[in-house]
């Protein structure tokens, strides 16, 4: 494995179907602008409640990419 260098940014995805469907969510639209995309890390998990019930699931990931070298 060669030398690498990564950038992160920090995106949320959100559904109303569960934590495993935002993480898709997020990590699907940011690959649509982001090259490169090698790794994730979920920083935290939190919901939208609407009448005590779960209305949506948030969660924040770090989102780990290749910088492109000359």
């Amino acid at each position: 494995m060669s030398d690498r260098v990564y950038k992160l940014v920090e995106v949320v995805g959100t559904s109303s179907n569960g934590t495993d469907d935002a993480i898709r969510n997020a990590i699907t639209t940011a690959g649509k602008t982001i090259r490169h995309i090698d790794w994730f890390e979920v920083v935290k998990t939190t919901g939208h409640l609407v009448d005590s019930k779960i209305a949506h699931f948030q969660v924040t990931l770090k989102i780990g990419f290749r910088l492109e070298s000359d």
